[in-house]
């Protein structure tokens, strides 16, 4: 492990951007590898019909409201990739899955059951926050430096190894292994969601009412307990997670105030488009 440090260190100095990044972790791939490995998990999940993704001619409405979101919270001055990122959002059509998840680069997906399952748009910018500040973060790429020999990724950095990159967006387009994160990686996420979305018109600890939500709900309703498990099997959640989140709002200082009544009527809106509304 302390050789690997040194290593990267060494790294730091001779490559600078290509293994600093903006967020001050160390890392061999670069900006550009983050980007061409996104784009290649995209066209994996894009082109496989299991995904069931929601036509955006079909559905414009609600994608706007969904990029409208996204967009607040890209603007909101603490996305440190706002500008090198795609952000492209696509809907997943499953109210049976209670999930999101984004790829390196900034591909988002949003399951309709957990669009179905959130209450008020604060809920549901908590989880967007969450789910940027995954790729922001670059946490899967931290996945693949810690999963991968320092060799392999020096050879798919100097296009040694092309088709390596391949099976790793492959691989991460068909069982998403290395875009499930630890706790270290998830309370990043969450701190995280609460700096973006002080910068918007969201609640900033939005994503606190949607993990005390999922704590009190009735373990014996099957259908929600397979979709919180759903959730679980790609959030390792640690106990305290709905509780530090608020912690983190109070000390950054921001309003914990719903965004309002035509806020939630344009969420609402947005549910009745896509057939979720109860």
């Amino acid at each position: 492990m302390k050789k690997s440090i040194i290593t990267l260190l060494a790294f730091c100095g001779l490559l600078g951007a290509s293994s600093c990044d903006k967020n001050n972790n160390l890392l061999l791939f670069g900006i550009e590898q983050d980007k061409q490995l996104g784009q290649q998990v995209s066209n994996e999940i894009n082109n496989d019909p299991s995904y069931n993704i929601l036509s955006e001619s079909q559905n414009r409405e609600a994608y706007a409201y969904l990029e409208g979101m996204r967009d607040e919270i890209l603007n909101s001055g603490a996305v440190e990739y706002k500008d090198d990122f795609a952000w492209e959002l696509k809907i997943i059509d499953d109210q049976n899955v209670l999930n999101a998840f984004a790829t390196p680069g900034g591909y988002i997906y949003v399951y309709t059951g957990l669009i179905k399952y959130l209450e008020d748009p604060d809920d549901l910018a908590g989880v967007m926050g969450h789910e940027i500040a995954h790729a922001d973060l670059r946490h899967t790429s931290r996945n693949l430096q810690n999963n991968y020999g320092i060799q392999i990724l020096l050879s798919i950095i100097s296009g040694q190894a092309d088709s390596e990159l391949s099976q790793i967006a492959l691989g991460l387009a068909t069982n998403g292994a290395l875009m499930q994160f630890s706790q270290k990686f998830e309370k990043e996420s969450d701190l995280k969601s609460v700096e973006y979305l002080a910068g918007t018109k969201y609640r900033c600890d939005g994503a606190a009412t949607f993990f005390q939500k999922l704590e009190e709900e009735n373990p014996a309703n099957e259908d929600i307990f397979s979709q919180i498990n759903a959730f679980f099997s790609t959030h390792p959640q640690p106990a305290d997670r709905a509780d530090y989140i608020p912690e983190e709002a109070e000390k950054v200082g921001c309003s914990t105030k719903p965004s309002g009544e035509s806020s939630q009527q344009a969420y609402d809106l947005f549910k009745s488009n896509l057939g979720l509304l109860l």
